[in-house]
């Protein structure tokens, strides 16, 4: 026995993996939270502005009905696609704030709006496929697409224009191999916004290519600063029949850990994204559901109790901006949604700082913020755009006050330092 054992450990373990998995790259984000995270907990006082979760508790009514749930038993599997009850609930406010129509059969939920974008993406795309993602984009996307043995075809777009995608870009990008285009509107990570106008210009580019259909993430559609308004994707003319709609609770319900999310769109492209989750997880899990229906129960986009957050968002943004506006060689395009701010800091950039090295990049430069500053953000390489950072304002008004005075006196130093 020792010596077939013996044996077997000379031969060795074959440990390759999955070429797809081998592809998809870490998440950024989660690893740069993780980072910070670990330095708090040996007692540095990092203010972490890198995780994309709000700041807030989850609204009373929600939790509540949460608690309840477990009390009255409702512990137990619930169907794949989730309850007829909050399905129903999501068909109606679907209809009554985004303009579009669905049946509770044309809706499943999931374990949080990224598994609705992943098994999306995983139904839709052949191996081969093209993806096609306007940069700066969500980390995850291109990943997915990877992970569908799809290729991501990245739009990038600027500064100068809001972040936006050009459609003259688009109509020049699409191939016969064009399956999918991810918008995402509230914009992570620039808090960019799309208007109608802008919509109805890419719909009517999409509508002549019979295989491309739309992946619209709206999860951030109620955290949206006026005069800008949302339009959901479907609701163009036209468009009903290629788009599938993202959304969950996580952002504007501050619900990030019950992890709930949904995705709506043609009965056939949403039954096969139930099918592979009911390989994978089933549905999610019996007690958000119930806390979903109370969510969706606070009025129309999230009442009182949303606007209030939202409210608290804007005037972090607002004091952000201005802010930031004072420094030297900063770029930025105010956020219209959303809680991130996306500067251009590249104005640093090749610039040598004492005891730390060259900066050449934004991941060097956050790693300097990071250590010089003690303040995490994320570097725009994760999101496809190497000359910004993110920063999240899912903060108080006070500690961005102090990361702002952090961030200034880090840098400082930078301006006077020779370009190398």
């Amino acid at each position: 026995m020792e010596k077939k054992q013996s044996s077997a450990a000379a031969m060795g373990v074959d440990d390759s993996l999955n070429p797809r998995v081998d592809a998809v790259k870490p998440s950024r984000t989660v690893a740069i939270s993780d980072q910070a995270n670990a330095l708090v907990q040996a007692g540095v006082p990092v203010i972490r502005l890198a995780a994309g979760e709000p700041d807030f508790d989850t609204p009373a009514p929600i939790a509540e009905a949460g608690i309840n749930a477990i009390r009255e038993g409702h512990t137990r599997y619930t169907p794949n696609a989730g309850t007829l009850q909050l399905r129903q609930a999501i068909s109606h406010k679907l209809k009554e704030e985004n303009g579009i129509t669905y049946a509770p059969d044309h809706i499943v939920l999931s374990n949080g709006a990224k598994q609705s974008l992943a098994q999306a993406v995983l139904a839709v795309c052949s191996p081969g496929d093209e993806v096609i993602i306007p940069a700066p984009y969500w980390v995850s996307y291109p990943e997915m697409a990877r992970l569908a043995d799809a290729v991501p075809v990245i739009l990038p777009t600027s500064i100068d224009n809001h972040f936006l995608l050009d459609p003259k870009l688009l109509q020049s990008k699409i191939t016969q191999r064009s399956r999918l285009l991810i918008l995402c509107s509230p914009s992570n990570p620039t808090g960019s916004v799309y208007p109608k106008k802008l919509l109805q210009d890419i719909a009517h580019i999409v509508a002549n290519h019979p295989r491309l259909l739309i992946l619209s993430d709206e999860i951030y559609e109620h955290i949206i600063y006026a005069p800008a308004t949302h339009t959901s994707f479907a609701s163009l003319p036209g468009m009903w029949d290629r788009t599938l709609t993202v959304n969950g609770f996580s952002k504007a319900f501050a619900m990030t850990g019950w992890r709930l999310g949904y995705i709506a769109g043609p009965k056939h492209f949403v039954a096969a994204c139930g099918k592979i989750q009911s390989q994978f997880t089933t549905g999610p899990n019996s007690i958000a559901q119930k806390a979903g229906v109370a969510a969706l129960g606070l009025g129309y986009a999230g009442g009182e109790i949303v606007a209030n957050m939202v409210k608290a968002f804007r005037e972090r943004r607002d004091f952000l901006v201005k802010s930031f506006r004072e420094m030297e060689g900063l770029k930025i395009s105010e956020p219209q949604g959303a809680f991130y701010l996306f500067i251009d800091l590249s104005y640093y950039y090749g610039r040598e700082a004492e005891g730390f090295g060259r900066i050449d990049d934004s991941e060097s430069l956050c790693r300097y913020l990071l250590d010089k500053g003690q303040v995490a953000l994320v570097p725009g390489s994760a999101f496809g755009d190497d000359t910004c950072v993110r920063i999240s304002y899912a903060e108080s008004l006070t500690i961005l006050q102090e990361a702002v005075e952090r961030i200034k006196k880090a840098l400082a130093p930078l301006s006077s330092a020779a370009l190398r």
